[in-house]
């Protein structure tokens, strides 16, 4: 999280520091709330910190950073090239349960986004028809009405919220998808460290049947090196599988607790909204009747 300039004349301000805060609260009350994430020391680091480093994402792309882009588009062209033979039907499972909640999630989100639009020119225009109306019915400025109406504009922002929270969510998917990837690199260099092993052992026997023993000693050592090597990799295979599992474990239940809080919090601002409107209008309907 870094810190980026903003101007001051640019009419979306606003709404870009409120996306902003919002998900650096929504970001910190994730990581304090996991176990694991809450005992790092960078965590500390970061809330205990009064400045924050300038960020240099909006800065010319340097040497390093089009490596990195480099090393993105890499990383893309081998997950479509890499074929994996998944031997645990729950990672396969939870991969296509993954996919096909972050389309839904994408679907939900531009309708939510649609639906903010439409309630803020909703409650504006509400808004100013209310006050019209009471000013035709009486000399002083009574608006009442008019101040209920655009009280419309905080429902409006829980949609917003709401929007954004679901933002939160595909994102988040798209970093479990990232960790199913992971687990996908670890087990093609495993893959690739049995091939090479076979490869030295080939040579080996190679070098037997030749009957060279000046090179054999050098090939004894090269498969004792890669022997190592797979038993490391398939050690870290199994490692990042037991962690992406109780991660996608952990983010399930987590997922489920918030989107339902959220819910509830959404629909519980629209029924205060829409009761405080049936007060105003029962107690303007006998001003609206006596106009003459």
């Amino acid at each position: 999280m870094t810190k980026v300039k903003v101007g001051k004349e640019d009419s979306s301000s606003v709404d870009f520091l409120e996306r902003r805060r919002g998900a650096l609260e929504r970001y910190l009350q994730r990581v304090v709330s996991h176990p694991t994430l809450l005992q790092d020391p960078d965590v500390r680091e970061f809330l205990e910190r009064e400045e924050l480093p300038r960020a240099v994402s909006t800065q010319a792309l340097s040497g390093a950073g089009f490596l990195k882009m480099l090393n993105r588009a890499t990383d893309a062209v081998s997950k479509m090239t890499i074929k994996m033979n998944e031997s645990d039907v729950w990672f396969e499972d939870k991969l296509q349960e993954v996919e096909a909640a972050d389309q839904q999630f994408r679907k939900l989100h531009a309708l939510v986004e649609s639906l903010v639009l439409h309630r803020k020119e909703l409650s504006s225009n509400t808004a100013s028809f209310a006050k019209s109306t009471a000013m035709l019915g009486s000399a002083e400025d009574n608006t009442a009405l008019s101040r209920a109406l655009s009280q419309l504009s905080e429902a409006a922002n829980d949609a917003f919220g709401f929007a954004e929270h679901i933002a939160d969510f595909i994102r988040l998917l798209g970093a479990v998808r990232g960790s199913f990837d992971h687990r996908m690199k670890a087990w093609q260099r495993w893959q690739d460290a049995q091939s090479m092993l076979q490869k030295k052992r080939e040579a080996e026997a190679k070098l037997l049947w030749a009957n060279k023993p000046d090179k054999l000693q050098l090939a004894k050592e090269e498969i004792t090196e890669w022997e190592a090597k797979v038993t490391q990799y398939e050690r870290d295979f199994e490692r990042v599988s037991a962690t992406v599992r109780k991660e996608v474990l952990h983010f399930e239940k987590e997922r489920t607790k918030n989107f339902k809080r959220q819910i509830v919090k959404y629909l519980e601002s629209m029924l205060r909204s829409q009761q405080q409107l049936i007060k105003y209008w029962e107690a303007f309907l006998p001003e609206a009747k006596a106009i003459a």
